[in-house]
C-alpha cells in the first residue's frame, strides 16, 4: 500500500484523483455525445442490435442509439417513439449518477447507494423484463412500444 500513498490518504482517493476522474469522465461523455450528434444511428451500421439481428424481437434496449441521437437534436417525442423507457429512465439515472459522483468528489466515497432498498432495484429490473416482452406483442397497444421512426 506504501506505494499508492500519493493516490490514497487514510483509504480514501486524494482530492485532486477525484478530481481528475470527473473531468475524464466528464470528457469522455461529451466526445461520446459529440460523436452521436454528428453521426445517425439510422444512416450508419455502427450501432446495430445484435438481439433483433439474430431473433427478430426487440430488446429493451432497441431504438436507444436513436433515441439519444434524437434527444440530442431536441426531438424529443420521436426519442420517445424509438424508446419509451430510456426517455422515463434517463433523467433518473443522469441525477442519480450525478449525485453518486458529487458525493465521491466531495466526500471520497458514495452513499446513495446504500439508502436504496434492494427492491427498487428489483422493480426497474422486472420493468424492463416485461417492457422487453410487451414491445414485441403485435397488438395495439403494445405495438406503440416498438421503436418506430415518426414522419
Amino acid at each position: 500500500m506504501e506505494k499508492w500513498k500519493f493516490i490514497y490518504e487514510n483509504g480514501i482517493v486524494k482530492v485532486w484523483v477525484r478530481v481528475l476522474s470527473i473531468i475524464g469522465i466528464f470528457v469522455i461523455a461529451l466526445a461520446g455525445a459529440a460523436f452521436l450528434y454528428y453521426h445517425s444511428p439510422e444512416e450508419n451500421m455502427w450501432l446495430m442490435c445484435i438481439i433483433y439481428m439474430l431473433s427478430g424481437y426487440y430488446c429493451p434496449g432497441c431504438g436507444a442509439g436513436r433515441a439519444c441521437y434524437s434527444i440530442l437534436h431536441g426531438r424529443l417525442y420521436q426519442a420517445f417513439r424509438y424508446n419509451p423507457l430510456l426517455c422515463l429512465l434517463l433523467p433518473c439515472l443522469v441525477l442519480y449518477l450525478c449525485i453518486c459522483m458529487i458525493q465521491w468528489l466531495l466526500y471520497g466515497r458514495e452513499t446513495i447507494s446504500q439508502r436504496i432498498p434492494v427492491w427498487v432495484v428489483y422493480v426497474i429490473l422486472a420493468i424492463v423484463i416485461l417492457y422487453g416482452i410487451l414491445r414485441n406483442i403485435e397488438i395495439y397497444p403494445f405495438s406503440l412500444l416498438a421503436p418506430v421512426r415518426v414522419k
